[in-house]
């Protein structure tokens, strides 16, 4: 990802326990190495905190084109958080941002891996073939490094490496 590719945040969705339905928000806290206040997994209370061999991420984004593109190609509607993913995007390729760090309002992340979709999503969307419809666009797992408030509208900006601040790097004259 260059530095003038950045996308924005179209929603924002917690589940306050398993299986508990998604929440939107207009803004949430995201927590450094902890994850969404009021999400379940904030709380140790999600699905994969009780699988010992799986280290959890803090929060998980999708692509908002990827959700488009399921509902084209297989007919599954997986709005209004489905798809069990806390923050929906626009206009950034999650997938390059794997291994990097990135800003989105207060908070900056780093992209763990790609969040690959399970039947037991697809069993709580009541969408057969979710996991289908969504694998390799599943989204991306992210640890928060730096805690803040992430809202609506907030860009999702790549930060180079080195560059904690999320302002662009320049050139020393």
């Amino acid at each position: 990802m260059t530095d003038s590719q950045t996308g924005a945040v179209e929603q924002i969705h917690v589940a306050s326990g398993t299986g508990g339905d998604p929440e939107p928000r207009a803004a949430v806290e995201a927590v450094a190495d902890r994850g969404l206040r009021g999400d379940r997994y904030f709380d140790g209370d999600g699905i994969y905190n009780e699988q010992a061999d799986l280290e959890p991420s803090d929060v998980t984004l999708i692509e908002a084109e990827a959700l488009a593109a399921t509902a084209e190609e297989f007919g599954v509607d997986l709005t209004a958080g489905a798809h069990r993913r806390n923050l929906t995007t626009r206009g950034v390729a999650l997938d390059d941002l794997v291994g990097e760090r990135f800003r989105v309002g207060e908070a900056v992340f780093e992209g763990l891996g790609h969040c690959e979709p399970c039947g037991y999503m697809a069993d709580l969307a009541e969408e057969a073939d979710a996991a289908v419809a969504l694998d390799g666009r599943g989204g991306l797992d992210a640890r928060i490094v730096e805690s803040g408030t992430v809202e609506v509208g907030d860009d999702v900006v790549w930060l180079p490496a080195g560059d904690g601040d999320g302002e662009p790097t320049g050139d020393a004259d």
